[in-house]
Order: C-alpha cells, then structure tokens, then sequence
C-alpha cells in the first residue's frame, strides 16, 4: 500500500479490490500506518480500486469510528455509488474521481463571469471554472440549473463533470451543433433586432417566476454588500445615499439570471438555451438589468477594449445591444423614460464595478486608480438625482 504524509495528513492508496479475502490484511496494514504517523487527518485514495465488498466497508465504518476525520478521494463512480446508496457520504467526505479532458485545440465560444464555455467536439460543450477548486461551484450551479429548469426556463443541464489537464474542474453540456448568439449574428444567421427580441422575451419570462428561497439565494444581500464595501471609498453623504438606496429595493422572490448576455444564450433546434447558471438569484429585475449594462456597457465605460474582448464584437455594437434590449424590456422608445432607468442601472453597475476593480488591486496602478476613481466620480454625479432604485 503506497503512503503519502504531509502537514498531519496521512494519505493511503488502497488497492486495486478488497473483499473477504484481502480485507483483514488491508485493515491490519492501514492500522500499521496509524500507529506510525499520528495523523490528524486519514486520506484513502480510491485511484486504483476497481471493487470494494461489503467486507472492505466494515473496515472503513470500523476506522470512521476511531477517527475524527477520514476522508474519501477519486472514488470510481462505481464504488461512490455504492458509497452514497450505503450512507457513506453522508458519514465522511467522499470525493468521486473524475476523468481527464484537455482543451487543447478547442474553440472558445462564450464566457461568463465565473468561467468560459468551450467547443469539445461536434456534440458537447464544456464550462471551465476559472477557480481551480471549484467542485463546490460546479456543483452548487447544478442545483440552481436544476431549479431553473424545474420552474420552467430552457436551460442546458451538465450531464457530466471532469478534470481539467490544463487545471481545474469542468461540466460538459450535450448541445449538438448549438451556437451563441453572438456566433449567430457574426455568422449573419440572425440580426441584432431578432437576438434581441428573442433574449429580452427570454428575460422577461425568466423574471415571471417566482423561485423557492431555500435553493435560489438573494440577489438583494449580496448587493448591499457591494454598496457596504465602497464606505472608505466615498464620501459620508453619497455612501449614505447609496446605502439608502439599496436598502429600500424590497426583497423580491422572482427568478433573476444575473449574468445575462448573448455569450450565455444559445440556440439548438430553433431552442434559446441558458449555459451558465452559477450567478442565478432571486430579487428585483433591476439587478439583472445592471449585470446586463456591465456586459454590454459597463465594463467598457473606461475602456471599450474590455468589452470588445469580453464579447467578441465592437462596443459600439453591444452598445446597440443594450439600448435596445431596454427598450424592448420597458416596451417604449420614450427617451426621457429609457434614460430614467438606465441612470438607475448605472448606479448599481458602477458600484458593483469599482468593488471589482478595488478587490482585484486595481489602486495598485496608475491605470487602475484612474479607472477606479473615474467610476466613484460617475457614480457621485448619479446619486443626486436619483430617488428609488425601482422602476
């Protein structure tokens, strides 16, 4: 039996079957291992072991009953099934083992803010997390997925997850043939005005629905939580407005997808399919609103080459998309009216905007300072005139 030790952990790699024949062997080398190295933490490793009877369960229950923290990792999914029928993940963590994929040579086709969508083959489509240990992530956007798909809303459910060989985790998408919206204008299949249409249609039938508070968390806490990290960057009075203002918005039990924009939209077989999930909330329509402007706007109100990158289209066309998008949304083409609530999307854009660039030490370079103070210096111009977040 192969040991790793390190930092108090002591990793075992169990072989490849125990059954009754092996499994009072294994025990009384496991136990040698624990009488050598006082481990604050056991690891078994489940990389080679193809088959475990009800034998070689009774020692693991057996040792579970001595130690404070035993823990489970690359179960074949074989054996995690049998692990989580029996109770055993419920007792430890366990840790299934995923196959490898690598990325080499595919296309990457939408991004979202936690990930980017790739093109695995003909048939699949592949999301990889940007945070490397991300099984927590991946599998929290699950249930939410699983919730918007539940409540009614098309959505792309990941089939599979796996190991990324250039780092990381993903989760795969069966989607024959699909495309982005984007990729649907820049190959000239649909117009701006069609996509926009059909993703404000989407939108608005995503914000119709009410969602179960115990699986949907809400939008409204974490954005005070962006307005309450701009305190040392503002001055008393506008952060009290500010403040004021996200407060008053009311808690609000409608489905909000949070990152909504043509690189998270796809078609397969005439179907508008969502493929990123993880920011899914509940709250107020004002707040996917905002998301929207900092995909299409937002982000570029410095620096159009973010959003150019970020899209794959000139800003001036996102620009286009935007505009329009709310007039599709507000169902009028009165300006005085767009530019109302546009000024209160732009309150929550720059907020959340000058929070990303701070967190992400955007004060540690010139550029940085200039982008970060222009957006507070925008934000402080929009407070003033403005007395409610609603719409």
């Amino acid at each position: 039996m192969q040991s790793r030790w390190e930092n108090g952990i002591l990793t075992l790699v169990l072989p490849k079957k125990i059954d009754a024949v092996n499994a009072p062997a294994v025990e009384a080398e496991i136990r040698e291992y624990k009488d050598q190295y006082a481990a604050n933490i056991i690891v078994f490793d489940f990389e080679m072991t193809e088959y475990i009877s009800s034998a070689g369960l009774r020692v693991i229950l057996r040792l579970k009953n001595e130690e404070n923290d035993i823990r489970l990792i690359q179960v074949q999914p074989a054996i995690y099934e049998i692990l989580e029928m029996t109770g055993f993940t419920e007792m430890m963590e366990v840790s299934k083992a995923y196959r490898l994929v690598s990325l080499e040579g595919c296309e990457l086709i939408g991004q979202g803010a936690n990930g980017k969508i790739y093109r695995l083959d003909r048939e699949n489509i592949i999301k990889v997390y940007t945070n490397t240990n991300s099984l927590a992530e991946i599998h929290h956007e699950r249930e939410l997925a699983r919730a918007a798909f539940v409540s009614g809303v098309p959505t792309a459910i990941p089939y599979d997850v796996v190991r990324i060989k250039e780092g990381g985790y993903g989760s795969i998408y069966e989607m024959l043939n699909a495309k982005t919206y984007i990729q649907l204008y820049k190959d000239g299949e649909k117009s701006l005005e069609e996509l926009t249409e059909l993703s404000v249609d989407l939108l608005k039938r995503i914000h119709s629905l009410i969602v179960k508070q115990s699986i949907v968390p809400d939008i409204r806490e974490s954005a005070l939580s962006w307005a309450m990290f701009l305190k040392d960057y503002l001055p008393e009075k506008p952060f009290e407005k500010l403040i004021a203002l996200f407060d008053a918005v009311p808690i609000d039990n409608h489905m909000i997808h949070g990152d909504y924009h043509f690189r998270n939209i796809m078609v397969q077989n005439g179907e508008s399919l969502l493929i990123d999930m993880d920011r899914l909330s509940r709250g107020h329509p004002i707040f996917d609103l905002a998301a929207m402007y900092n995909a299409y706007c937002g982000f570029g109100c410095v620096d159009p080459g973010i959003v150019e990158t970020f899209l794959g289209i000139p800003y001036t066309t996102a620009a286009a998309i935007w505009r329009r998008s709310l007039e599709c949304y507000l169902d009028t083409r009165d300006e005085k009216r767009l530019q109302e609530v546009e000024d209160k999307v732009r309150i929550i854009s720059y907020t959340r905007i000058a929070r990303h660039w701070i967190r992400r030490n955007g004060l540690e370079t010139e550029t940085g300072r200039q982008q970060t103070a222009g957006v507070l210096q925008m934000l402080q111009e929009l407070l003033p005139h403005t007395d409610s977040l609603l719409f």
